[in-house]
């Protein structure tokens, strides 16, 4: 066993130095598509931290002043009742779920996200209205609720909704676009990669062969050549993600606190599951473009 494996690592190496040329140039394909990918996920992200008050048709957010009693709360919900035909529901944020929404949306201002505790955090009513109701509606049902007793910001989705929205499907349209034609060309390289070396070697193939060699027992170290490939072009990618993403979250930092960019920012735990993701699809992207090559010529 423990010589079957030496031999497999030995003769993967023995690869590897045989094509150098070709193995750099998979390598960083694979590098390059799998961050613009990882690229792709941390925007995509960003937007939906943007949006995230927005979901599930939510075109009203009514923020609350921290310390407000029951019975102010329970004004703002009876004047929401009374507009049965303007709107269809609404929803209490509560301390819990307006800290929550905070992490997300102060992601790149962790300054402003320390002050926030459960004591002076503003919950929020999210509104629901019905397919009759307009934005003049809308408007002068915010003009209604501004002047109860602790109703702080009321904000409106269509003040900025759209744009998002827009922007976030072109972005994330091209970009997956890119990518993913990136990643095809890095397995296509990878299985020259293989073709190539399996043709370098078709005399030793064959001799393997004659003696009694597996087909599975000859394959295995190029696969094993394309598995590494993709996980290098992983891990570089995963590195340039990392530093494009700390350049990013510094440079947020400097902008204007009202100016909405924090929310752009994602958190760490997010980024490093993206990470494993990229490892992951660049292993598998590899194995599968040397699978293929390997699987195709190996009578040779």
């Amino acid at each position: 066993m423990i010589s079957r494996i030496t031999y497999t690592f030995r003769e993967t190496w023995a690869s590897f130095r045989r094509n150098v040329t070709l193995t750099v140039a998979a390598i960083i394909t694979s590098a390059v598509s799998l961050l613009i990918f990882g690229l792709t996920l941390l925007m995509q992200q960003g937007f939906d931290n943007m949006l995230l008050q927005w979901t599930d048709d939510v075109e009203m957010v009514i923020y609350v002043n921290p310390g407000a009693s029951d019975a102010q709360r329970a004004e703002i919900e009876r004047q929401l009742g009374e507009l049965p035909q303007q709107i269809e529901e609404f929803i209490y944020c509560d301390t819990d779920c307006a800290l929550s929404e905070a992490q997300r949306l102060l992601a790149g201002d962790p300054s402003s996200l320390q002050l926030l505790t459960a004591e002076n955090i503003p919950t929020n009513y999210k509104v629901k209205p019905t397919d009759a109701t307009d934005s003049a509606t809308l408007s002068l049902l915010r003009d209604t609720l501004r002047d109860l007793p602790n109703v702080g910001e009321i904000v409106l989705a269509q003040d900025y909704l759209d744009i998002i929205g827009k922007l976030q499907g072109f972005v994330g349209l091209y970009t997956v676009l890119l990518s993913v034609t990136l990643l095809i060309a890095a397995i296509l390289l990878i299985w020259n990669t293989i073709r190539t070396a399996m043709f370098a070697r078709r005399r030793e193939i064959e001799v393997m062969k004659l003696v009694g060699a597996t087909d599975w027992f000859i394959r295995i170290p190029f696969m094993l050549e394309g598995l590494i490939q993709g996980f290098i072009g992983g891990l570089a990618a995963c590195g340039g993600l990392w530093v494009i993403n700390n350049r990013w979250t510094a440079g947020v930092a400097d902008f204007p606190p009202n100016s909405g960019f924090a929310a752009l920012v994602v958190s760490d735990s997010f980024l490093a599951s993206r990470m494993l993701i990229l490892l992951g699809i660049g292993m598998i992207a590899g194995a599968i473009g040397a699978g293929i090559a390997a699987s195709r010529f190996l009578d040779v």
